[in-house]
């Protein structure tokens, strides 16, 4: 028997699809139902490493956890790492098979993918009795239609009713409703079921005739109308789109534990890769991150971190193109806390020979570390656990670069160097007595009266951000009719809204 399916739609990128389909989740399996997440292609350099060891995007993985199941390489089959503006790393089932082009991904790679994305939704149908899909960008990318495996190339092979989810705060949405719509084909129609509006502000009265004309104009109606909250954003896909502390709570900042703040400032190097690593830093009272990009940033920075990034040499030089390099070697000698994740640690070492990602051969790091990093063909990509300042860490890794370290103390796989830390491990900080010690450890050296509050659980609270997209779906979306979705397909007899696609 196949479970039941619907695929969230949006009529842009960032409209909201990812809480949506995490806020379905959350929903449903609070209801008793079984039900898993499912993206067939996702492009983002914020991913996630599997119990069995692949590679996805973090956004299935969070809502996998929505889901209260553990994430697979079946949610996600496909994930695009840019490299760049050309190229972009093709993942498949969680593991790298090689780099393409735009055009050559979409000049046939693309379609020869969907038989095993198919098969990927299948099987998860089989298990599950839902599957929450999320699209990408807009059904209506008519120039990308004919090669299209995410939006209505799943519904239609598939036969997924599909939702639209259109951000009114940006203005437009009923025009981009009526347009996503008027721009598919009779068949793609038949599978668009109608449309939730999400972060509305205001009087949802004055919205209702706006509403109705809407269904009087296509024949669908809309099945929600949610309200702004703050800090509702999953782990994000594409940027920076959030604040960091909007991105794990609310977004007021919670008044520090001890006399202090402590302030954290991150690197924006290009490419960068796991931006949420830092969440759990935002997640704790009294801690101000922010994100820099000149020298003068530093200042009066307690710790600066530099992420990860799919580019090391690109970054490497952006950094001393913009006399960041130079603030983070000065900033080393003077003891003051610099923490270098992945990439972030690898340029931080002595030298980097790559032969793989920018095909520069040996570049000179910062030489803050004492680090040899040579770039492997095959990918890294583990689930460590292990124990740093006497606390238990667990995390997990994603990386080409091979690191062999010649001196300094041990640090996870890594090294540290007076109060310079270095790392291949993502989401260590997310454990929380080691995230508390790292804190004090920093406080200390900046000389700042911080105290690292005693109950923070960074778990606790993605739990609690979980329930409360939940609580937007069962409060503000006809969950009755969306469930018929799920379990029945599209309502019959939708009316065809002209011209269509074009020819």
């Amino acid at each position: 028997m196949t479970g039941g399916g619907l695929l969230v739609a949006g009529t842009t990128s960032d409209a909201g699809k990812s809480v949506v389909t995490a806020g379905i989740c959350r929903w449903l399996v609070r209801q008793g139902v079984k039900v898993a997440p499912f993206k067939a292609q996702n492009m983002s350099l914020n991913s996630f490493v599997t119990r069995e060891g692949a590679e996805i995007g973090r956004a299935q993985a969070m809502q996998a956890q929505a889901c209260r199941v553990e994430p697979t390489a079946l949610m996600n089959p496909v994930l695009l790492k840019p490299g760049g503006e050309q190229s972009s790393q093709v993942v498949l089932l969680g593991k790298p098979v090689g780099e393409l082009s735009a055009r050559g991904y979409h000049g046939g790679r693309q379609q020869q993918l969907l038989g095993t994305v198919l098969e990927c939704l299948a099987e998860l149908r089989g298990t599950y009795d839902a599957v929450i899909c999320e699209g990408a960008g807009s059904p209506a990318e008519i120039n990308l239609r004919r090669t299209d495996i995410v939006n209505m190339g799943i519904a239609r092979n598939a036969g997924l009713p599909v939702l639209v989810v259109g951000d009114i705060d940006r203005g437009g949405v009923f025009a981009s409703f009526f347009g996503t719509v008027a721009l598919l084909s009779r068949q793609d129609q038949e599978l668009i079921a109608g449309f939730l509006v999400n972060k509305f502000r205001g009087d949802v009265s004055l919205l209702e005739p706006g509403l109705d004309m809407l269904h009087d104009l296509t024949g669908r109606r809309t099945y929600g109308v949610l309200p702004f909250r703050h800090g509702l954003g999953i782990d994000e896909e594409d940027g920076l789109r959030i604040s960091l502390r909007g991105a794990v709570r609310e977004s007021e900042v919670s008044s520090p534990v001890g006399e202090d703040v402590l302030r954290v400032a991150v690197c924006a190097v290009p490419l960068m890769s796991n931006f949420t690593d830092v969440d759990a830093l935002a997640a704790e009272p009294g801690v101000v991150v922010r994100f820099v990009d000149r020298p003068e940033e530093l200042a009066d920075a307690d710790l600066v971190v530099v992420p990860g990034t799919r580019g090391t040499v690109r970054a490497l030089e952006w950094l001393r193109e913009r006399g960041l390099a130079r603030a983070l070697v000065r900033r080393a000698a003077e003891g003051r806390p610099i923490l270098g994740i992945c990439g972030g640690f690898q340029l931080l070492g002595e030298h980097i020979e790559d032969d793989v990602e920018s095909r520069r051969g040996q570049v000179e790091g910062l030489g803050v570390l004492p680090v040899r990093v040579r770039f492997a063909r095959e990918k890294t990509l583990t689930r460590p656990v292990g124990e740093a300042l006497g606390e238990p860490v667990e995390g997990y890794e994603i990386h080409h670069g091979v690191a062999e370290v010649t001196g300094g103390e041990p640090f996870l796989d890594g090294c540290r160097v007076g109060r310079t830390w270095g790392t291949h491990w993502h989401g260590s900080l997310e454990s929380d007595g080691f995230r508390r010690a790292f804190l004090r450890e920093v406080a200390a050296a900046a000389g700042r009266r911080f105290v690292p509050a005693p109950d923070t659980s960074f778990a606790a609270l993605r739990e609690e951000q979980l329930d409360r997209l939940g609580d937007l779906i069962e409060q503000h979306a006809d969950t009755d009719a969306l469930w018929r979705l799920i379990e029945s397909g599209a309502p019959q007899g939708l009316p065809f809204i002209p011209p269509g696609a074009p020819a």
